[in-house]
């Protein structure tokens, strides 16, 4: 072992030496490691910022996105209030016009379709007797019913709407214009012969008073009856003309009482009481004392009407067949004119004028009509 000195000297000199480099190696490679670990981290650094950024863009967007997606939200919701009140009020009065409109034109067009259907011809058949079924309702209203029709036609004594144009008013007024029994006429040359009496059966009963526009008329309750050639009417109301519209042996008179009667069959039976100027009478200023304030509104009194009271004391009469005197001047009406005149003052005639100064219609032909007066 001792036997080799140079050697290990040599040996010596060598490892002297070699450490150097192999201290600067490692350090060369601890620089490099420690170069390499900072690039590395460098890098690292780098990526981490990278994704910051990255991450930090996206979430950028992210929120740019939902700024602008908030943004578009509030813009629709803006422009859906964008409308005010006023204008909103505006567009629907607009359209509720439109739909007025609309409905008028249609209205317009319904009644040209109308107006072009056929124009109604009368029947030329032979007109009947008014009849009314025997289970209608009894009393003025149903009087009233068949007097005047619905909707009748506007019709007066005077001007476009008087008599000589009464059976142009309506189709249901052509008896008017072509009837063949008409009434009023001028009573003569009667037959005289032993007639019935009327018998007269009136008793004490309410009524009521209303101005229709044509005449004052009054309406009677019900048990008021006359019995005439054997068959039993009832009355149902009476009204007043100036002057009287029938004439005797072509002698008018101040006023008449048409007394309108009707059977379970629904005919009619007028008794006409004549009056004239003389005294007071009380019946007459019954009527005028309910006179009432408005036209086509009923006054109802308060007491009682005998109607016994307008009837003469002689019950001698005149009678024909004819018609309504008034529109629709329907034929078929049992007429019964008492021949003496009843008085009523002249204070009573002016209170009448006062409302209707002429509401008569004009005398009609007789045509041939046989009239029968009692001896």
């Amino acid at each position: 072992m001792l036997a080799f000195p140079a050697a290990q000297a040599s040996d010596s000199t060598s490892t002297s030496s070699k450490p150097i480099k192999q201290v600067a190696a490692k350090d060369d490679s601890a620089s490099s490691k420690e170069k390499d670990s900072k690039d590395s981290k460098e890098g690292k650094d780098n990526k981490d910022s990278k994704d910051k950024d990255n991450k930090d863009s996206k979430d950028k967007d992210s929120k740019d996105a939902r700024k602008s997606s908030k943004d578009s939200k509030d813009t629709k919701d803006s422009g859906k209030e964008s409308i005010s009140p006023d204008e909103l009020a505006v567009r629907i009065a607009e359209r509720l016009a439109t739909l007025r409109k609309d409905k008028e034109d249609l209205a317009k067009a319904s009644q040209r379709s109308v107006a072009r259907s056929a124009p109604y011809v009368a029947p030329t058949r032979k007109a009947e007797p008014l009849k009314v079924k025997a289970d209608a309702e009894r009393g003025p209203a149903a009087v009233a019913a068949a007097l005047n029709p619905p909707n009748p036609a506007h019709w007066s004594y005077q001007g476009e709407g008087g008599p000589q144009n009464w059976g142009k008013l309506s189709p249901a007024n052509a008896k008017c214009d072509n009837g063949e029994r008409q009434s009023p006429i001028d009573i003569r040359d009667g037959i005289r012969v032993d007639l019935d009496p009327i018998g007269f059966d009136y008793q004490a009963s309410g009524f009521s008073v209303i101005d229709n526009g044509h005449t004052i008329r009054v309406n009677i309750a019900a048990g008021n009856y006359i019995t005439v050639l054997g068959h039993r009417y009832e009355l149902v109301q009476f009204h007043f003309h100036k002057p009287s519209e029938e004439r005797v042996n072509g002698k008018s008179f101040e006023m008449v009482a048409h007394l309108v009667h009707q059977d379970t069959e629904g005919k009619l039976a007028v008794v006409a009481v004549l009056l004239e100027r003389g005294k007071p009478h009380s019946l007459v200023q019954q009527v005028w004392n309910n006179l009432p304030l408005e036209k086509n509104e009923a006054q109802q009194a308060l007491v009682a009407m005998d109607m016994n009271q307008l009837l003469p004391v002689k019950r001698d009469y005149y009678t024909y067949m004819g018609s309504l005197t008034a529109p629709p001047c329907t034929e078929g009406v049992l007429w019964l004119v008492m021949k003496e005149p009843v008085e009523i003052s002249a204070e009573q005639l002016a209170i009448f004028s006062r409302l209707y100064p002429m509401n008569a219609r004009p005398i009609q032909k007789t045509s041939g009509r046989l009239i029968k007066e009692s001896n």
